[in-house]
């Protein structure tokens, strides 16, 4: 598919064209607009209902709702879960009423928007969440445009329904043509109570993997790499206390994997006339579960992440972390069904619609995958790669990163954390933290910290960490991640993204914190720098106005979609001047990146793994910028 990309300058809003009601009477011949759409594609397809701006009320209650032909007791916003979607407009202030009717506080977090950060609900940080019975007003001009979405900051909430998605129409026209367009939103649902599923996975290390090594896997991977070798890799795993499986924490063991709330057997249908560009806002707003989505037949052309728009990049299949978004453009010619196909990255089950011409049109599914299993590429892993001084690396371009020896970096103060007495915890304002007694504390001493000298990253208490003797982390923005092959079929990878235009502050870092990602499976504890949220003495800092460079190192052997609030993560991918604005990156187990950050939200923001049950084990900080 061909996508024609306009100059970066603004161009004029056109007026409404309006069509014919009826889709049957040769619209296109007359050269008029089918009803449903307008020059900017808009259409209110999305199944949950539309809420439009600038004045908008919502109300948050549990109901009985049928999900996959099950009765459940989701949170509803306005009588839905998922969420409606909430379709605002670039350059409005918008006014946002926000009604409690749960016996538990909540809030709404509107993610990836930048707004003042009392605006921002997160409890205890900059905002106190809203009691039951209460009513909250958000209030913030909107300065951006694109493709998000909202949920619950309370506790566990956003697991069991307290989501939705977000769209903020551009005041010009943006520098793409398609002729309407679709949300998807993917969600994970289970019937078990989230503060169940969280219990399980602090008793029981791969309490919901069912997808086991087998001895048949054994004799086969003997068969094609020899005793030695496959030996040895059982060894090192067991050292590990870990499994080569260990994929997903959570797996479809307990979740149904849900396409706007409705199940693989609902077969949720999009509708597109032949020949038109479809624009499919895809978001993933799940709770721990990652998806690679794919539409059998039909290229893609990727064109906006995380709500910026990218020069498009054609692809067949794209991962998306939790909290990611991705607009893609689609143009089907024939008159047949497509399936809009999302498959969870460990293969335990998948969320289906389908894009037809007309509804009950049905497409056939692709086949299963198996599961892959986590080899070298989690242990960061390059051949080649370099480890000596990390002097002088040059972080413009992540190839050919040097850095340093970490071989023997001691975390046996890790194993006297006792997390036993999380399992009754009070989850309603993150988890029983109180975040509000954190505004003065300093902890701009972090900006110094060394890693150079941090060697081993064997924890005594049986971790997730890279094992001693392992290649250590660095770049792998080249490559697409475990279970997906580029031999199969073009798969979007981070060095893809370029921006439109370059940003406008350009200038280079003046200074640089690294913090390394951190965790014990065995034990269920997430943090970084080894130190879960409930041990830090106090917020990050960030000065006002500066611009600084972020490194996240992936010191464990399991994906993290890492979100900050209130401030744009440009990601250090390669692409020069045109590197890609991100507010949620994925980085890979044994992945190390950076990403320049201008300091420009005065306030205390929310840094945090976008894994839920991670975030709520601890990790999770405050970013203080003043």
């Amino acid at each position: 598919m061909s996508t024609t990309l306009l100059p970066p300058h603004r161009l004029s809003r056109r007026g409404f064209i309006k069509g014919s009601a009826a889709l049957g009477i040769g619209t296109a011949a007359l050269g008029l607009a089918p009803a449903w759409a307008n020059p900017w594609g808009q259409t209110s397809s999305y199944p949950k209902g539309v809420e439009s701006g600038p004045d908008i009320s919502l109300a948050i209650r549990r109901q009985s709702v049928p999900i996959a032909g099950q009765s459940a007791r989701p949170i509803t916003l306005n009588g839905t879960s998922p969420g409606p979607l909430i379709r605002l407009k670039e350059g409005q202030d918008v006014t946002l009423r926000v009604t409690n009717l749960l016996d538990e506080p909540t809030s709404i977090h509107w993610h990836g928007i930048l707004l003042p950060p009392e605006m921002d609900g997160v409890p205890g940080v900059s905002f106190a969440g809203i009691m039951p019975g209460e009513t909250f007003t958000y209030r913030f001009p909107l300065r951006q445009s694109g493709t998000y979405w909202y949920h619950s900051h309370s506790g566990l909430q956003e697991q069991i329904g307290h989501v939705g998605p977000l769209v903020i129409d551009a005041e010009q026209r943006e520098p793409f043509r398609y002729d309407r367009e679709h949300v998807l939103l993917l969600t994970d649902w289970s019937f078990e109570d989230p503060s169940t599923i969280f219990h399980n996975l602090k008793t029981g290390e791969g309490y919901y993997n069912f997808q086991e090594r087998t001895l048949g896997d054994f004799i086969a991977d003997v068969d094609r790499q020899g005793l030695a070798s496959t030996w040895e890799a059982r060894a090192m795993w067991g050292r590990m206390r870990m499994s080569s499986r260990d994929i997903a924490d959570v797996t479809g063991a307990t979740y149904t994997y849900l396409l706007n709330g409705h199940s693989p057997d609902d077969n949720w249908t999009a509708l597109f006339r032949p020949g038109e560009t479809q624009r499919l806002r895809v978001i993933n707003g799940s709770a721990m579960s990652y998806f690679d989505v794919r539409i059998p037949g039909l290229e893609m052309t990727v064109v906006a992440a995380d709500g910026q728009p990218v020069r498009p990049v054609p692809v067949e299949e794209f991962r998306i972390g939790v909290a990611e978004t991705y607009d893609v453009l689609v143009t089907p010619k024939d008159d047949v069904a497509y399936t809009i196909f999302a498959e969870s990255m460990d293969r335990s089950g998948f969320a289906r619609g389908t894009l037809a011409p007309r509804l009950g049109m049905v497409a056939p599914l692709p086949e299963r995958r198996r599961i892959a299993d986590r080899g070298m590429e989690a242990m960061g892993a390059h051949e080649g790669m370099d480890h000596g001084s990390m002097a002088g690396m040059d972080h413009g371009s992540m190839a050919g990163m040097d850095h340093g020896s970490m071989a023997g970096m001691d975390h046996s103060n890790m194993g006297g954390m006792d997390h036993g007495s999380m399992t009754g915890m009070d989850h309603s304002n993150m988890g029983g933290m109180d975040h509000g007694s954190m505004t003065g504390m300093d902890h701009s001493s972090m900006a110094g910290m060394d890693h150079a000298q941090m060697d081993s990253t064997e924890s005594a208490t049986g971790t997730a960490m890279l094992p001693v003797g392992v290649a250590q982390p660095g770049s792998r923005l080249d490559q697409p991640g475990i279970g997906l092959d580029a031999r199969e079929r073009r798969v979007l990878v981070y060095q893809d993204l370029k921006a439109i235009a370059p940003w406008p502050d350009r200038r280079p870092p003046g200074r640089e914190l690294e913090l390394h990602l951190t965790g014990n499976m065995e034990r269920y504890m997430w943090s970084f720098d080894g130190k879960k949220f409930s041990e830090v003495s106090g917020p990050i800092h960030f000065d006002k106005g500066e611009r600084l460079r972020l490194i996240l190192v992936n010191r464990t052997m399991m994906e993290h979609p890492i979100h900050l609030h209130g401030m744009w993560m440009e990601l250090e991918n390669g692409a020069g001047e045109l590197i890609p604005r991100k507010h949620t990156l994925n980085v890979k187990p044994g992945e190390r990146l950076s990403a320049l950050i201008t300091a420009d939200a005065e306030g205390s923001w929310a840094f945090h793994c976008h894994l839920l049950y991670h975030m709520d084990a601890g990790m999770f900080r405050v970013v203080k910028v003043a």
